[in-house]
């Protein structure tokens, strides 16, 4: 196989017109410059905490441009100027942990010890010190003890006096039995102590012994074996009654391999990689163990709605002549996720589908471990959005506002808003509504209000708002006024927010405000450096061209100074599909908005798309793309392209498309399958084909190759390469663990056996997914410029 793989390493045919050779750039701005990264920008904060008794603001930072980062502190009161900590000093600062009711005390984990700490004082007091790891601590519902696991089972330390105590008993493998003896050895054995009256005394006597000891024994919980499974996400009730747990059953999958060519060794080493979509999954259970009547029993979802429900996408396989049963005889496999518990011991999970179209909020009776379904959120598409289960195995937005109410977010309304409902009268609320996105959701201590972050003002700004946890219409209440994204981590106290702000040509900085509407917002780094503010960053224009269907697409407009019409353009794609980046805030694609300022300097026009499939906008705008890759998101840059020929006057052939990743995908697909429309286009880290692809992202948007291979093989570029037309360049890591190097190996064999002469691959050989080194950046970057320059330029 590396034999394979090596043999089409160096196999790239050179296009003509893009052989080695100095290429135009008007610009200030140069490529090996941009590419730099964080070394040019400047090193951003990051990582931003609070003090436990929120008079210090802890972040990562590095303006020296130092080897690594380094903790800084800004002290509230001082002069606020930002300050390094010294290695001592951090080494002594705790981890982020879980607090009591009252918040006087906090515990931490740190360096797999355990510590107490008292939040007015700062005072710390060791739990333990061992060579083992103990994780995950939390108090006691009385406060008088702290919960940790150690070893995948649990156990509580008394705060008052010191003691350990043992609360599970969990074992990986079988229990050990003694050999069944034959029927003819029992009945020999039996027929002994009939016989024989000294053997029954001496089998009497061991049995009174046996029980003494037993009877002298602490009481420990009982041992329970859970094979080969994996067991993880321990959690107890506040009384310390009920442990919930999780098992797994591994499937038989088979693991993809990565090569590594460029090692330390020498030697090729292989990197085991991730199955591919479609192949079997793990199985889950969820289990309870009651300490009190020292026994384990498991939940089951076999009753909750809609449990058994065939996807409707099956309806279009149906070949039989009998009708469609519309329905599984099983229920379909779930995943069980939390519980949350209340104050006084409810416990609330959320289920979900393997098939990705359900999820159901329960509350689980820990004594009988049955389910009581609340909601019930369907799409026939997939189940996503803000603050909702995804494939992370997390809950999602959930918690109880009391003992009756909880609290979530769903997408009923066709956008992520936040909800509460009455578990004792089944009452659903809206606090939120409106065509926007609640994106986080913070719980005041006093449980009095909702923080939430979210995009009321418009989808291309994110602001920190407050609500009533009774609701209202209206009651909305804005407290971040900088345009742009304003990323807030409260304090403790709830009095001060810190704030990481950035504005669309201005990097993410820290600022400090009180938590009031309308407070002054101070800001606390400058992190640029002198030859990044020597430029004058675009603020680009925010439009909406119409597509086909009618759609408003959004997108990000960069235009040339003072040029009127004409000209080349470029359109980028984004990556990840679901990931918005027409806003007004500091892109994660950063490099790219300056390499977009490069090409505007040299006479660029450039769109960048929020295509359908995009965060941002709602479920409906998530789920375009449905079992169709390559169709709506590809129709909005094909439509971008011909808004740019009417508005700006872009002449047919001067058209080019790039991207990664999803990004790479959807720029092979225009060259591959609209003739005429890009003359030519550079394709980075791309899929080429989605049956090999990853399970967790690939079976939302497609579902399984064996049960959807319609939808794989239109969404698919291998499938469409004799389309192709105009130039491309094809770029990919050698050892990317995401959309592996087999990905493009794959496509550049079938190019290979179709004649196809007009492309170019150009290879990576120490980089992955995202690339790290400044040199493949700004290699990878000068190709795709020199391919624009060559080939939209008339």
């Amino acid at each position: 196989m590396r034999a394979l793989a090596f043999t089409f390493l160096f196999f790239a045919t050179l296009l003509p017109g893009l052989r080695a050779q100095s290429v135009e750039n008007r610009s200030p701005l140069t490529i090996e410059q941009i590419m730099q990264g964080e070394k040019f920008v400047g090193f951003l904060p990051e990582d931003i905490r609070w003090s436990e008794d929120s008079r210090v603001i802890y972040f990562s930072w590095n303006p020296e441009q130092d080897t690594l980062r380094s903790l800084y502190k800004v002290v509230l009161g001082a002069s606020q100027a930002p300050q390094r900590v010294s290695l001592e000093e951090e080494k002594q600062l705790p981890e982020a942990g879980a607090y009591n009711h009252n918040r006087s005390l906090m515990v931490y984990e740190q360096a797999g010890d355990l510590f107490l700490l008292e939040a007015s004082t700062g005072k710390q007091r060791q739990i333990t010190n061992t060579v083992g790891g103990e994780g995950n601590p939390s108090f006691s519902g009385d406060g008088q003890q702290v919960v940790y696991t150690y070893e995948n089972n649990l156990f509580a330390w008394n705060i008052q006096s010191g003691a350990t105590q043992q609360l599970t008993d969990f074992r990986k493998g079988n229990e050990r039995k003694s050999s069944r003896q034959s029927q003819q050895a029992e009945w020999l054995s039996d027929s002994q102590e009939e016989l024989f009256g000294v053997l029954r005394e001496r089998e009497a006597e061991r049995n009174a012994r046996k029980a003494r000891r037993d009877a002298l024994k602490p009481a420990r919980p009982t041992a329970f074996y859970y094979g080969e499974k994996r067991l993880f996400n321990l959690r107890i009730s506040p009384n310390l009654r009920f442990v919930t747990f999780s098992l797994s059953k591994e499937a038989d999958d088979k693991a993809t391999q990565v090569p590594d060519y460029v090692t330390a060794s020498g030697y090729v080493e292989d990197m085991r990689g991730r199955p591919k979509v479609g192949g079997p999954q793990d199985c889950y259970e969820m289990g309870i163990y009651d300490r009190q009547r020292d026994t384990v029993y498991f939940t089951s979802a076999a009753e909750l709605e809609g449990i058994r429900a065939k996807p409707a996408f099956l309806l279009e396989y149906h070949r039989d002549t009998t009708p469609f049963n519309p329905l599984y005889e099983k229920p379909k496999p779930v995943i069980f996720l939390g519980p949350v518990f209340s104050e006084g011991g409810r416990a609330a999970i959320v289920v979900r589908s393997q098939d990705n179209k359900d999820r159901w909020i329960a509350t689980l009776n820990l004594e009988q471990g049955t389910l009581n379904q609340l909601d019930w959120q369907h799409d026939e598409a997939w189940i996503g959005g803000p603050g909702i289960v995804n494939w992370d195995f997390s809950t999602g937005t959930l918690g109880w506002l009391d003992e009756e109410r909880l609290f979530f977010q769903s997408e009923a309304t066709g956008f992520s808003h936040l909800y509460t409902l009455n578990t004792a009268t089944g009452e659903k609320r809206a606090l939120t509504n409106g065509p926007f996105e609640i994106l986080d959701v913070q719980l005041s201590h006093d449980k009095r209000w909702f923080y939430l972050n979210a995009s009321a003002e418009g989808p291309y700004e994110h602001h920190f708002y407050r609500l009533p946890t009774s609701g209202g219409t209206g009651k909305l209440e804005r407290i971040t006024s900088l345009p742009g994204n304003n990323e807030v981590v409260l304090s403790p106290d709830e009095k001060y927010l810190a704030i990481r702000y950035s504005a669309s040509n201005q990097p993410w900085e820290l600022y400090l405000m009180e938590n009031k509407p309308g407070a002054r917002a101070q800001r606390l780094t400058s992190s640029t450096t002198p030859a990044f503010n020597a430029y004058a960053w675009r603020e680009p224009a925010i439009i909406r061209f119409k597509a086909r269907d009618g759609a408003l697409v959004p997108a990000r407009l960069y235009r040339p100074e003072g040029q009127q019409s004409g000209g080349p353009a470029v359109i980028f794609v984004h990556g990840a599909g679901y990931l918005q980046n027409v806003h007004k805030w500091w892109s994660s694609y950063y490099r790219e908005y300056m390499f977009h300022n490069l090409l505007a300097d040299n006479g660029y026009t450039v769109l960048d798309i929020d295509y359908r499939g995009s965060a941002g906008y709602g479920r409906d705008w998530r789920t375009a793309i449905y079992r169709h890759m390559g169709g709506k998101d590809l129709d909005d840059q094909v439509d971008g392209a011909r808004y740019m020929a009417e508005a700006y006057g872009i002449g047919s052939g001067q058209i080019g498309i790039y991207g990664g990743s999803y990004g790479g995908f959807i720029t092979l697909m225009a060259m591959f399958t609209a003739p005429g429309t890009f003359s030519s286009g550079a394709a980075l880290r791309s899929v080429t084909d989605w049956a090999h692809y990853n399970h967790g992202y690939t079976s939302d948007i497609l579902n399984t190759p064996v049960e959807d291979s319609i939808a794989y093989r239109r969404s698919s570029p291998i499938y469409f390469a004799n389309g192709l037309q105009g130039r491309l360049l094809m770029l990919h890591g050698v050892v990317d663990s995401n959309v592996q190097f087999q990905d493009i190996v794959r496509l550049s064999q079938r190019l290979i056996e179709l004649g196809k002469d007009n492309w170019e691959l150009a290879l990576f050989p120490v980089e992955g997914h995202g690339f790290v080194e400044p040199s493949s950046w700004a290699d990878e970057y000068k190709r795709i410029y020199k391919l624009f320059q060559q080939t939209l330029k008339e």
